[in-house]
């Protein structure tokens, strides 16, 4: 697929039409507040890997609703002080994967905590291992019409209370240093790391790779491939619903959220990238409230944006943040 959106100089300015719910901030205040009325209870038990640099605990924590919630605590083997932080979001599909994948974070000397995303983890990689117990109203199948009804129902609203709590979490260890954390993911994994930016007011930086979850007005219009496509299918059976549905995302769009992100940001984008369209990530990037930010663009590629590249982008930047 050639370049498909807007030329790069009309994306670094573009803004999204996406409308900002009112009682956006009072939402998301509720929301997190209730979800505080459970105890965290994170609990951290050592696995054996056969790893002879790296440590790895298998932690559960209480997510929305008090819903027990996975992840993977990494550590550089033999820490005994307290070590910059990363909480990793997962891409969509995907779980927290096997213990032993995923050691880059943990091999540049930090702490690294991977969320598992609740009724995730059978589409690709290793497998997860947090079930979503909420029901939801019909959906097309997928995750992006699951409680559309209403934003109370809507299933990135627990996803971000949980994400918020795995930030919670992991700085309850004893080996990570809360005043040293920044978020990251990739795809839908960056989309869930814009929300936290915005909801978790003290991280000291954000890295959203070629983030899903942006400007749904236009997302949903813009390109056919899934995820986005969802929404779509699912109008395409419930006639005259778009501006309900819409109403609904507007709770969960990752440019309301990076309005409110106050730490530094590195994002990425890619030209090709029909799944998030760069117009899609660029009107979260401009929308980004601190001014010390940056994107990657990366000008022939798809969804797989920079990939290790762009990792290798991420650990030069950090190195001045984390």
């Amino acid at each position: 697929m050639a370049l498909f959106d807007l030329p790069l100089d009309e994306l670094r300015t573009y803004r999204s039409q996406s409308t900002e719910p009112e009682d956006f901030d009072a939402f998301w205040d509720k929301t997190l507040q209730q979800a505080r009325e459970h105890q965290l209870d994170a609990r951290f038990e050592p696995v054996e890997t056969g790893l002879s640099t790296v440590e790895v605990y298998d932690v559960t924590f209480a997510g929305f609703g008090g819903h027990p919630v996975k992840g993977w605590l990494r550590l550089p083997a033999g820490a005994t002080q307290p070590l910059p932080l990363i909480v990793e979001f997962i891409g969509y599909g995907g779980g927290r994967g096997l213990p032993h994948e995923n050691l880059l974070w943990a091999s540049t000397g930090r702490a690294h905590f991977a969320m598992d995303t609740r009724g995730q983890g059978s589409a690709w990689g290793g497998g997860g291992g947090t079930p979503d117990p909420v029901g939801a109203a019909p959906a097309y199948p997928g995750f992006m019409t699951r409680g559309v009804d209403a934003a109370d129902n809507y299933y990135y609203r627990r996803v971000f209370t949980d994400a918020v709590r795995a930030v919670e979490a992991a700085r309850s260890h004893p080996l990570t240093d809360a005043a040293r954390t920044a978020v990251t993911g990739a795809s839908q994994g960056g989309g869930i790391a814009l929300a936290v930016g915005g909801l978790v007011p003290d991280l000291v930086a954000v890295a959203p790779d070629v983030p899903f979850l942006c400007d749904y007005p236009r997302a949903a219009v813009l390109t056919d491939r899934h995820p986005y496509r969802e929404i779509g299918l699912f109008l395409k059976t419930h006639r005259g619903r778009s501006a309900d549905v819409l109403r609904t995302l507007s709770y969960f769009d990752g440019v309301h959220f990076a309005a409110r992100g106050r730490a530094p940001a590195l994002f990425s984008a890619a030209l090709e990238d029909q799944t998030c369209p760069p117009s899609t990530v660029f009107a979260a990037f401009n929308a980004w409230g601190h001014e010390d930010k940056g994107i990657e663009v990366y000008d022939f590629n798809d969804h797989e944006g920079g990939g290790p590249f762009q990792e290798a982008a991420q650990v030069r930047w950090l190195r001045s943040y984390a």
